[in-house]
């Protein structure tokens, strides 16, 4: 099976008020750990969406490890980032299935990612999501048979919406910690808590 891993990274981070891809933890950017974590990953290839000031956000990682691909229409929402690392993905191999992953959740890691390849493979269903929040969301394993309902969405419309459309075909794995990502100086101080 071949996965491919997506990392949208392409917000301006408008609530944070500075690029929320750049805020270092444990001497790292959030994007780099992202990006560490992919490569160390099951999956077979993977790749950064940028969109608001690409050549900022690139300084924040090792752009030599992975391709980057820049979304012209990032400021449409969530939905075009994705497909424009779908797209990237599907033309570069033959996708059995693909991993969404956003830059913002600091406690998601490699063994996480391993977990919904393996947790797909093991529960023989279409889709597998995170649990967290009383919601399902990202980081979500998807099966190419939702390709081209994932390159229909819009906007600001997410991953989430095909989760809940599709509910009889997901498996979720428990991630509390999901619920924790960094779109306020708050959550930064919050997060130092948490890791001290």
């Amino acid at each position: 099976m071949k996965t491919g891993l997506i990392i949208l990274a392409a917000g301006s981070s408008s609530r944070l008020g500075r690029p929320k891809q750049l805020i270092e933890i444990q001497g790292k950017t959030l994007i780099q750990r992202a990006v560490e974590y992919a490569l160390k990953s099951k999956s077979n290839s993977s790749i950064v969406v940028l969109g608001w000031n690409p050549e900022l956000i690139r300084s924040g990682f090792d752009s030599t490890q992975i391709p980057s691909f820049i979304n012209e229409n990032w400021e449409e929402g969530m939905a075009s980032s994705m497909q424009v690392g779908l797209r990237y993905l599907m033309e570069k191999e033959q996708l059995d299935q693909v991993t969404l992953m956003l830059c913002d959740q600091p406690f998601v890691d490699t063994k996480l990612l391993d977990q919904l390849i393996l947790a797909k493979k093991e529960s023989d269903k279409g889709i597998v999501a995170c649990a967290y929040s009383e919601t399902l969301g990202v980081p979500a394993l998807f099966d190419q048979k939702y390709f081209e309902e994932m390159l229909a969405l819009k906007g600001s419309e997410g991953a989430k919406k095909i989760i809940l459309k599709n509910r009889e075909d997901v498996f979720a794995i428990d991630f509390p910690l999901g619920k924790i990502d960094l779109d306020t100086e708050a959550d930064i101080e919050r997060l130092k808590d948490l890791r001290s």
